[in-house]
């Protein structure tokens, strides 16, 4: 697997270098095991975990997780996953800040239950009064510049896009928004929420995103282990493609080798 981040090339948040421009979320793997190994293949820079876990067992709530958590040993993000109001979301980062000893927070305010959609009303000021608290805010937001910009203005130092609602697997519905944050804002970007398919990171980072965040496509993947590989590899490429800077697309066809004023034995067939 090719890395995605290099010393000409860092992935820097809030002024720290992450090693990876991959992060996963450790939410609704098969088992403790299954996702340990999903860690270890993908090599993230991060893994999201929220307070109010909810799991199918015990293993995936109880002390037991926390210290599966710190054996990965990766970078933990707390998130504020099923929050619906802006006192509870600042109540569950304090909290987190204590549990994980970290200024860290990803932050997640659900405005409708149906499509999990962010609350945009109250985003932008919950993320104010955390970074007000010393917070390192990744907000997890909708496509929509005008939002996007305003948690920019706030203090936020990297925003967090959905490529589609969370959980969907659709990839990125709105490519023009998505692009045009991209030309817009000065931040690093990352895309969080409705990727299914390594394509999909592959194409967002291609588009000038700094990394992606993923659960639902590896963990509910028939292979979790290789999912996890999977996105790694397409992030690295995707990042490479961008890096590499792709050719100006054409309107008519462009023979690879031209053969005007070349002597007929170099013509091919």
């Amino acid at each position: 697997m090719t890395d995605n981040t290099t010393p000409a090339d860092p992935f820097v948040l809030y002024g720290q270098t992450l090693q990876s421009r991959l992060l996963l979320g450790t939410a609704r793997y098969p088992s403790p095991a299954v996702l340990q190994a999903a860690v270890a293949r993908g090599r993230p820079g991060m893994v999201t975990a929220s307070l109010r876990r909810q799991g199918s067992n015990a293993a995936e709530t109880g002390a037991s997780f926390w210290e599966l958590l710190r054996s990965l040993n990766v970078p933990v993000l707390p998130n504020t996953a099923g929050c619906h109001s802006a006192q509870e979301a600042i109540t569950t980062a304090q909290m987190a800040r204590e549990v994980f000893d970290t200024p860290w927070i990803k932050l997640e305010l659900i405005g409708d239950d149906y499509t999990l959609q962010p609350d945009t009303f109250n985003l932008v000021q919950t993320a104010e009064h955390l970074i007000r608290e010393g917070f390192y805010v990744l907000p997890y937001c909708t496509e929509d510049l005008v939002i996007c910009q305003r948690l920019v203005d706030v203090g936020c130092q990297a925003v967090m896009p959905w490529a589609a609602p969370i959980g969907t697997g659709k990839g990125p519905v709105n490519p023009y928004a998505l692009q045009m944050l991209r030309e817009r804002l000065n931040v690093p970007l990352i895309v969080d929420a409705g990727l299914g398919l390594p394509s999909h990171a592959c194409q967002v980072m291609e588009w000038g995103y700094d990394g992606v965040l993923l659960n639902t496509a590896v963990a509910l993947a028939t292979d979790p282990v290789a999912m996890a590989g999977a996105f790694a590899d397409a992030v690295s490429a995707g990042r490479a493609a961008r890096t590499a800077g792709a050719m100006t697309p054409q309107e008519s066809a462009q023979p690879s080798t031209p053969v005007l004023g070349t002597p007929f034995w170099h013509h091919n067939g």
